[in-house]
């Protein structure tokens, strides 16, 4: 008796997402770690369908394979995460933060007229100090000033060059 892929789907749509994985299993003939619902109902639709009407055609097979040794390899390896990073005795020398490109150096000041007043804001190694206080960020110190949130490099006119515009 043919399978009717149309009340496969429906039946499917009323399961858990444990009787959903046990589903998977029987279909591909090995298990999946995935407890999307969505996600399986869609990867068992297609392979129902696929084995009720057929796979894809071998040209289109052939074209797929080709396509895929076609494909762009990356390059470069992707950023290690800050937990893949091996810790050391010296943990702070382990894990040095980056300084954003957009600022220009320690010591420097960035100035702009706001309101009619002038503000300037000396960039430190470890934040910035506006009036006294420091601040963590441009952020904090472009809401201290303007009194809402903003965006410090737009609100200080930072280009990507490490300098103003």
């Amino acid at each position: 008796m043919p399978l009717n892929v149309h009340h496969e789907v429906a039946r499917l749509q009323r399961l858990g997402a444990q009787q959903l994985r046990a589903r998977y299993a029987e279909v591909f003939g090995e298990t999946t770690p995935a407890h999307n619902k969505a996600w399986l109902i869609r990867r068992i639709a297609w392979r129902l369908q696929a084995l009720a009407e057929g796979d894809l055609s071998e040209r289109a097979q052939r074209r797929a394979e080709e396509l895929a040794n076609d494909a762009d390899l990356r390059l470069s390896p992707p950023r290690p995460r800050v937990a893949d990073i091996p810790q050391t005795a010296e943990p702070a020398a382990a894990i040095v933060p980056l300084r954003d490109h957009r600022l220009p150096p320690v010591g420097s000041m960035l100035a702009r007229v706001y309101r009619g007043q002038s503000v300037q804001v000396r960039v430190l190694a470890d934040g910035f100090e506006y009036e006294g206080r420091v601040y963590s960020s441009l952020s904090a110190v472009a809401k201290h000033i303007t009194g809402t949130h903003c965006n410090g490099f737009w609100f200080f006119r930072l280009t990507g060059n490490g300098g103003q515009r």
